[in-house]
C-alpha cells in the first residue's frame, strides 16, 4: 500500500477524533538492562513499587488507550502478569515473548493488536513516569498528523564529530529529544516497521521507521520528568520525581 493512500485513510478517521477511535499501546520491555550494573530496570523498586508497575498503572488510566500489549522476555512474562493482577491493570490483554531485536519485538506486539486498534502507541516499558497529558497529546496529534512523538527542546549545544574531532555544532533550536510513547494510525506504523524489517534499516525509534516511508511526525507534548530508566542514577532522579509528585 502507498504511502499516499494509507496518508489519505487516517485523514478520514482523523476528522472525529473526539470520539476516542479505539487505541492500543505496545510496551516495549524486552531489553537487557545492560547499563544497570547487573539489576533488571523494569523489576527495579521505585517507592516501592517495580519500574513496569508504574508505566503499567500510568497507561491504565488514560482514556485514548483501549488496550495494552506487553512484550517482554519469556522470563519475565509471568512476574508481569502476576503484577497485572495485582495492580488491577484490565487493559493488558496479552503479555507476550518478544524478539531478537527491539523491532522485531514491537512488530511482535502490533501483530498481537486487537483488529479493531486504530492507532497504535509504542512505549518503553522503562518510561514509568509518563503522564496522561504526554499520551493524550500524542494520540491527538496522531489522529490529525498520522504519527506524533513526546519531545522536549534539546538543552545542551550538541556537536557532530568524526573520528574524535568536531565537524559541525547543529543549531540548538531546532534540536529535540524525543520521548515515547509514539503514536502512529496502524497502518502507517505496519507498513513502516515492515519496511524497515525488509530493509534491515538500522532505526533507534519508530518514528525513524516512519520517515523511511514519508511520513513526519509531528511532535506533541513531551516533559523533562518522562525519563527513561537506563542506569542507576535515573533510577534515583525517578525517586526524586516520584517523591515531589506526591507533595504537591
Amino acid at each position: 500500500m502507498g504511502v499516499k493512500k494509507i496518508v489519505g485513510k487516517v485523514v478520514k478517521r482523523a476528522a472525529t477524533w473526539n470520539d476516542l477511535p479505539f487505541g492500543t499501546v505496545v510496551v516495549a520491555a524486552a531489553g537487557s538492562s545492560e547499563r544497570m550494573e547487573g539489576e533488571d530496570k523494569l523489576f527495579a523498586s521505585l517507592r516501592g513499587l517495580p519500574v513496569i508497575g508504574w508505566t503499567l498503572r500510568a497507561l491504565q488510566k488514560c482514556e485514548n488507550i483501549h488496550e495494552i500489549v506487553v512484550v517482554t522476555r519469556e522470563e519475565s512474562i509471568v512476574p508481569i502478569a502476576d503484577l497485572c493482577a495485582e495492580l488491577e491493570i484490565a487493559k493488558a490483554t496479552k503479555i507476550v515473548r518478544g524478539g531478537e531485536t527491539r523491532l522485531d519485538s514491537v512488530l511482535i506486539g502490533v501483530g498481537e493488536a486487537d483488529p479493531r486498534a486504530q492507532y497504535i502507541g509504542v512505549h518503553d516499558a522503562a518510561r514509568p513516569l509518563v503522564t496522561e497529558d504526554i499520551v493524550k497529546d500524542a494520540f491527538r496529534k496522531a489522529y490529525k498528523y498520522h504519527a506524533a512523538c513526546p519531545a522536549v527542546p534539546v538543552t545542551d549545544t550538541v556537536k557532530a564529530c568524526k573520528n574524535g574531532f568536531v565537524t559541525e555544532t547543529p543549531d540548538r533550536k531546532s534540536l529535540f529529544a524525543v520521548q515515547t510513547p509514539q503514536v502512529f494510525s496502524a497502518e502507517v506504523l505496519k507498513a513502516a516497521l515492515h519496511n524497515a524489517k525488509l530493509k534491515k534499516l538500522e532505526i533507534t525509534d519508530d518514528c525513524g521507521a516512519a520517515e523511511a516511508i514519508g511520513i513526519s511526525p509531528a511532535l506533541s507534548l513531551g516533559s523533562h520528568e518522562n525519563i527513561k530508566i537506563t542506569r542507576p542514577l535515573d533510577l534515583k532522579l525517578a525517586e526524586a520525581i516520584v517523591e515531589e509528585r506526591l507533595t504537591k
